[in-house]
């Protein structure tokens, strides 16, 4: 069965970035020698699966920064949306993430990596995540994408392991319970 994990990082008060999908706050951070395992994690998984807003936000970085394949859940974008030069690399699919789960099962696609705030949340409450490497960063943003909100139901975590870094960012490893 395929299971799906969750690496991101979330300010101190909840957000994965702002209202805007703007990561600038994020990318200030100083953690020079600092290894918070995300090298391992993407050598661990055999697809990411994401947003449109996530997809457009990396978009926006320039340079493409996947060398797995990639499905981007969405009922607006279309294939045609797929720059040429992703092609191979990028998948547009309007499934629900119990579909989408059957649809990696069916590909023999052990490990999906969940990426982005709605599509966390919305395979969260499908009980479709297995563990989540959360960090937190240091700074109040008060205002935009949360990572959690709203659940249909209580959802049990045991917490796996916990790191604090001298940049000040804590990681905390979670197995999903429930």
């Amino acid at each position: 069965m395929t299971s799906g994990h969750v690496m991101m990082a979330m300010s101190l008060d909840g957000f994965v970035a702002r209202k805007d999908h703007q990561l600038d706050w994020l990318m200030k951070q100083k953690t020079e020698g600092e290894d918070h395992g995300y090298d391992d994690f993407i050598a661990s998984i055999d697809v990411i699966v994401m947003g449109s807003n996530s997809f457009r936000t990396v978009l926006s970085f320039g340079e493409w920064p996947y060398n797995k394949p990639v499905i981007v859940l969405s009922q607006q974008l279309k294939d045609a949306d797929v720059p040429a030069h992703l092609a191979n690399k990028v998948e547009i699919l309007n499934q629900s993430p119990s579909a989408l789960m059957k649809t990696l099962n069916a590909r023999d696609i052990k490990r999906a990596y969940i990426d982005g705030g709605a599509i966390v949340r919305s395979f969260l409450a499908e009980g479709h995540i297995a563990t989540m490497h959360i960090t937190i960063v240091p700074i109040l943003i008060g205002d935009g994408v949360p990572l959690f909100d709203t659940l249909p139901q209580d959802i049990d975590l045991q917490l796996e392991k916990s790191e604090a870094f001298g940049s000040g960012l804590v990681d905390l490893h979670y197995r999903v319970l429930s």
